[in-house]
C-alpha cells in the first residue's frame, strides 16, 4: 500500500502567533485560563472539548473526546459514566493525559496528572444543572457496553423519562473526575515547523519549573 500523493502533500504554514518565555505567566493555570478565554472567542465549535487518554491494567492506551466543565487550582473536571471504559481504566491506573487543540489559534495544550473522583456534592450540583434530556440520557445509556441497536437506548430514554418525569436523580454510576496537573505543555504553531513548546513541571519544592522543548 502506497501513500496517496495528495494526502502526503497536505500541509499548512502556522503563522498566527508566537510563544516566548517572558510572555508567559509564572503559573500554568493562569496561562491556561488566558488561552482558554481566547479560545472561547475564536473557536467556531466547542472550545472546551478535550481529548482524554488513559491506560488500562494491561498497559493498553485509549483516548476519547470529552468536555471540560470546570477548572481551578485543584485541577480540571469532566463528567462521565463511572462504568465506562475510561472510568474502569482510571480505577486501575489513576493517571491520564488531556489535550486541547484550538485550530483557529494554532494552539495545543497538553496536561498530565493524577485523576480522582469529585465529591458527590459536586456531581449532584452539576447533574442538576444539565438539560432534562441529558439527565435522562445518563440513565438511558449503559456507556461502553454492547447494545442491540439504537432502538435500545431510545427505549431506555422513554422508560426513564416516564419513571422520573422532570426530576431524574443523578445515577449512582455517574459523576465527575478531576485531573490534578503535574505537567503542562503549551504549543504554538510557527513557520517552517519550528513550533514553540513551553512546559511547566513541578520541582521537588512544589514550584513550577518552566522550560522550552525543541519542536
Amino acid at each position: 500500500m502506497t501513500t496517496d500523493k495528495k494526502l502526503a502533500d497536505l500541509r499548512k504554514s502556522y503563522e498566527k502567533g508566537s510563544l516566548l518565555e517572558h510572555e508567559l505567566d509564572l503559573e500554568p493555570l493562569q496561562q491556561f485560563d488566558a488561552w482558554f478565554q481566547e479560545a472561547l472567542k475564536h473557536e467556531q465549535y466547542e472550545a472546551n472539548a478535550m481529548t482524554v487518554a488513559t491506560v488500562d491494567e494491561n498497559g493498553r492506551p485509549s483516548c476519547r473526546p470529552v468536555l471540560v466543565k470546570s477548572y481551578d487550582e485543584r485541577g480540571l473536571v469532566w463528567y462521565t459514566n463511572y462504568l465506562s471504559r475510561k472510568s474502569k481504566a482510571l480505577e486501575s491506573n489513576p493517571y491520564a493525559s488531556l489535550q486541547f487543540h484550538w485550530q483557529a489559534l494554532e494552539r495545543v495544550v497538553r496536561i498530565e496528572g493524577r485523576v480522582s473522583k469529585v465529591s458527590e456534592q459536586e456531581s449532584d450540583e452539576y447533574f442538576a444543572s444539565r438539560p432534562l434530556s441529558h439527565r435522562i440520557g445518563a440513565w438511558a445509556s449503559p456507556q461502553s457496553q454492547v447494545i442491540s441497536g439504537r432502538e435500545e437506548i431510545v427505549a431506555n430514554a422513554a422508560k426513564y423519562g416516564l419513571e422520573f418525569g422532570l426530576k431524574p436523580p443523578r445515577p449512582p454510576h455517574w459523576g465527575g473526575f478531576r485531573l490534578e496537573p503535574d505537567y503542562w505543555e503549551f504549543w504554538q504553531g510557527r513557520t517552517s515547523r519550528l513550533h514553540d513548546r513551553i512546559v511547566y513541571q513541578l520541582d521537588g519544592d512544589g514550584r513550577w519549573l518552566k522550560q522550552r522543548l525543541a519542536p
